[in-house]
């Protein structure tokens, strides 16, 4: 996938963090001077403007834009609710907007149907359930937009179970598939491995990971709905 435009430089923090998580390549630009200067080789693949404090210049780097000064398509929008009235006679201007805060998932969404929609690369390999997104490329993972701090293992063992939801796995499988047929550590090593998920994940999503009692593991809801 081609770079994204984002501006402001630098941006949100919360945008910052939703982007990376998504596999997005970016680069933040403070002005249209800017976005001419910084354009890549291969040029941009869209544009994320937030329209903050300084809203006149981030109109002026979208009008710059559709005056292809700057060759960038598609442009999503991120701004207030008491900025709408800013959209009128702008129509032109952009191909989509988000109200800014936004909840990760609203903008995780608009920006799959709209930049890969447009041809602007495949999917990133995500899992994603119940507010948890695990991006399988980057091996970053996040909960409701917060991102988690995984080792290796954590993570290896949260994407095996993640991407069998609903199902049953013993101590014992969970070794194998997980740490691998040659990993000599007891079932001990696994009741470690959850305990230090579920307090990473947080009270409110703790739950994803079940015991089932004197079986092992299950992430998620069974198809019975227990």
């Amino acid at each position: 996938m081609e770079t994204l435009l984002v501006h402001p430089s630098p941006p949100p923090p919360e945008l910052a963090r939703l982007l990376d998580l998504g596999g997005y390549p970016w680069k933040a630009v403070s002005d249209e001077r800017e976005a001419v200067t910084a354009t890549p080789d291969d040029g941009w693949g869209g544009a994320i403007v937030s329209v903050g404090e300084d809203g006149e210049t981030a109109w002026a780097l979208c009008r710059a834009i559709r005056k292809s000064d700057i060759t960038v398509e598609p442009l999503l929008l991120l701004l207030s609710g008491n900025r709408l009235d800013e959209l009128e006679l702008r129509d032109e201007l952009f191909e989509d907007f988000c109200l800014d805060p936004f909840h990760p998932r609203e903008l995780e969404a608009r920006l799959k149907h709209l930049f890969w929609r447009s041809g602007g690369g495949s999917a990133p390999e995500l899992v994603e359930y119940a507010g948890l997104v695990l991006n399988l490329e980057t091996y970053q993972a996040a909960v409701d937009g917060e991102p988690i701090d995984l080792t290796y293992m954590e993570y290896e063992l949260l994407k095996f179970l993640a991407q069998h939801p609903g199902k049953v796995f013993t101590r014992e499988t969970l070794l194998s598939r997980v740490w691998g047929y040659e990993y000599y550590g007891g079932a001990r090593t696994v009741d470690v491995h959850i305990r230090r998920l579920r307090a990473k994940l947080g009270e409110e999503h703790a739950n994803l990971i079940s015991t089932v009692r004197s079986v092992g593991y299950r992430f998620g809801q069974s198809r019975w709905g227990t």
